[in-house]
């Protein structure tokens, strides 16, 4: 049984797939090229487009020693595509020879591939005679070995010359589905009964996730719709106990702002721990609608403002906050086994300049904490400029902050140092950077 269930076509599939991967390498986002695929198509082309993004490295070396001068966009898309699925058999997700006799399908009935159609044959048919060779030449080029940019590669070994193995091979791995039990309506261990009552296996995992052994769809998890639990990865979990612990014995209701607030996940688990006025701000109107969907299964009040958080004059009321979230715009070099598309749209420029916009941020969100107060910066990336890069900067420039004890770096695939993890566990994390300040009473 092939590993992706064929619904339709396989010829058209690889269609579709070679035109998500054509848009993400003009700038789309690989989520954005996908909501347009034919819904009929989506599943098994999201599937076989994540197969591809993890793989792309090696497939564009591999097209480049079968063709010296790049071909047409869409017949280039479509060969790396086959390549990308078909280079190691024991990965393949079809039998390789189905794979190259559909991709030639595709291209024949495509309109902006079809005058290529023949050399498409001819690079695929050689592909299948001299694949050992082809893959042991390209072995030699780091993009086809670790399935990032170069830049990316020399930037992670440079920062983490003794990780950067584990942080790469992790990113291509598929992420567990991670929940996050709502502990005002039960207890993980109680959630976890009714899983395995539901015939779903998971084990906890810190204070309140439960990783899945094999993923489902949301429908079948009991108490979905209730709001007794939601999808998220267990770094993101740690956000909101981070901000609220020690803070929350307080006698009056908190202020707490959720500053770039969407999909909501986080602000759901703030509102899930405190009995405050929680506001969620995002500057993107579509992206709010995201925030209250998934806010009105848990059935909790939130403010959501549809406002950029650099212009508060735009939208605060000008009261202090009590705590504050900055979960910062960044280059979510941390979730790409979650995101496989992210490491081809990122180029090392965008690094420098979200730092600058996180910069920013923090000063200008800093200045509605009231003293006592707190502000957690965070951010899903790996990369030092988003992470304690920043924490030297902003501390230099307020002397009214204090650091309090932060996980710091989270990185995917690599022990977790003494004190960053409850129990030192091996980190099953995505890459995120925790730093907690404090303003200093008046």
């Amino acid at each position: 049984m092939n590993k992706i269930e064929e619904r339709v076509p396989l010829w058209r599939q690889l269609q579709s797939t070679a035109a998500v991967i054509q848009s993400v390498r003009t700038g789309l986002s690989g989520t954005a090229a996908i909501e347009e695929v034919p819904t009929e198509l989506r599943p098994g082309v999201q599937a076989l487009a994540f197969h591809v993004w993890r793989n792309l490295g090696r497939a564009e070396a591999l097209r480049r020693e079968l063709a010296l001068k790049s071909p047409p966009p869409a017949a280039d898309a479509l060969l790396c595509v086959a390549l990308a699925l078909a280079w190691c058999d024991a990965d393949a997700p079809y039998d390789v020879h189905t794979l190259v006799n559909q991709t030639v399908e595709a291209a024949k009935r495509s309109a902006s591939a079809r005058a290529q159609a023949n050399f498409v044959n001819a690079c695929l048919r050689r592909f299948l005679r001299e694949r050992d060779a082809l893959v042991a030449k390209t072995d030699a080029d780091s993009v086809a070995l670790w399935n990032h940019p170069k830049w990316w590669v020399e930037r992670v070994q440079r920062e983490r010359p003794q990780q950067w193995r584990d942080i790469l091979a992790m990113a291509n791995t598929h992420a567990p589905m991670t929940l996050r039990v709502n502990v005002r309506k039960i207890t993980p261990n109680d959630y976890l009964q009714a899983l395995l009552r539901a015939g779903i296996v998971g084990r906890i995992f810190g204070a309140s996730a439960i990783i899945l052994e094999h993923p489902v769809s949301v429908q079948s998890l009991p108490g979905f719709d209730d709001g007794l639990v939601s999808v998220q990865d267990a770094a993101a979990q740690l956000a909101a106990p981070l901000l609220l612990n020690g803070i929350l014995q307080s006698n009056r209701k908190l202020r707490v702002l959720d500053a770039c607030a969407a999909p909501g996940g986080k602000t759901g688990h703030l509102l899930e721990l405190t009995e405050g006025e929680v506001t969620a701000l995002e500057v993107d109107p579509r992206r709010c609608v995201r925030i209250n969907q998934n806010i009105t299964r848990l059935n909790l009040p939130v403010r959501v403002l549809t406002a950029d958080a650099l212009k508060p004059q735009d939208w605060w009321d000008g009261q202090p906050y009590d705590a504050i979230l900055l979960d910062a715009p960044c280059t979510a070099s941390g979730i790409v086994r979650r995101h496989p598309d992210v490491r081809w749209l990122r180029r090392e420029s965008d690094v420098d300049q979200l730092a600058a916009l996180q910069q920013k941020m923090l000063q200008t969100l800093w200045a509605l904490v009231r003293p006592g107060g707190r502000l957690l910066y965070c951010t899903c990336s790996i990369f030092l400029a988003e992470g304690g890069g920043q924490v030297k900067t902003f501390l230099a420039h307020n002397t009214d902050a204090g650091l309090l004890p932060s996980p710091g770096h989270l990185l995917p695939g690599t022990h977790a140092n003494p004190g960053e993890v409850p129990d030192n566990q091996p980190s099953d994390y995505d890459g995120f950077y925790y730093a907690l300040f404090q303003k200093q009473m008046a």
